[in-house]
């Protein structure tokens, strides 16, 4: 729950974690910070940026009291700034 981490579900896989992170960067560099326009008090623009494309919540279907995933899936929480405290919210929504 802050506008610069996400939440999404993929393969635990180290490598894809560096593609991620490689991917990103590409997407939306940290540096120079003045290529943003946010950037001023915060230099934190790129982080906003990558939430956007990884996204802040995921939905799973619970069934006989265990999360329907693939075979490889598991939720991840990606920490894109790290300046401030956060918190995940879970809810759980049906019988």
């Amino acid at each position: 729950m802050n506008i610069t981490a996400s939440v999404f579900i993929n393969d635990d896989e180290s490598g894809l974690h560096q593609d991620y992170e490689v991917w990103l960067e590409k997407l939306a560099p940290e540096k120079p910070y003045g290529q943003y326009k946010h950037n001023g008090y915060e230099d934190n623009a790129d982080a906003h940026l990558k939430r956007t494309i990884m996204g802040r919540e995921v939905v799973v279907a619970i069934t006989k009291g265990k999360l329907d995933f693939g075979t490889w899936e598991q939720i991840f929480y990606y920490e894109l700034d790290g300046k401030r405290q956060k918190h995940a919210l879970i809810k759980i929504i049906g019988e």
